[in-house]
């Protein structure tokens, strides 16, 4: 179990810097803003539900600020859905700063990766990659665009 705890970690981190990155949307000016964990506190949780907030700590290398109302997404690991999130609440990032921010996640770690191992029996691949793909939006409290969509895709190596 303490092996999927650090991998959902990771696939929260990834999930996090994507989302932030869609921020660079917004202008030819802004670059995308660096994530790391702060914590994970496993809130409730039994085989089929994981309900997690994690402490995310954003720094801003732009010299503007981002005022960000709140960030929602979905995740799905091999087309399988995973999990979705939000932040818990609004929260300023300063030109040049950083800020820390709750995301709240509802997962089933489990469910997935048991329908993963079974697609792959099935098929006779093997599980040493999977492709995800992170759908989801950050709405601003100010600027011209208020509402920046993000729809990514990438693979993740497991081994």
């Amino acid at each position: 179990m303490l092996r999927h705890f650090r991998w959902f970690r990771l696939m929260l981190a990834v999930t996090v810097a994507v989302m932030v990155a869609g921020c660079s949307a917004l202008g030819p000016k802004l670059q995308a803003p660096d994530l790391s964990i702060v914590s994970v506190d496993l809130v409730k949780g039994d085989l089929f539900e994981q309900r997690i907030k994690a402490r995310m700590k954003v720094q801003n290398p732009n010299d503007l600020e981002l005022a960000v109302r709140s960030v929602t997404y979905t995740i799905e690991l091999g087309g399988e859905p995973l999990g979705h999130g939000l932040s818990g609440s609004s929260f300023v990032v300063p030109a040049k700063g950083a800020a820390e921010f709750d995301m709240l996640v509802t997962a089933n770690l489990a469910g997935t990766l048991l329908k993963l191992v079974e697609k792959a029996r099935a098929t006779g691949a093997s599980l040493n990659q999977v492709e995800y793909r992170l759908r989801g939006q950050v709405r601003l409290e100010r600027g011209a665009l208020r509402t920046v969509p993000f729809d990514e895709k990438g693979v993740l190596k497991l081994r």
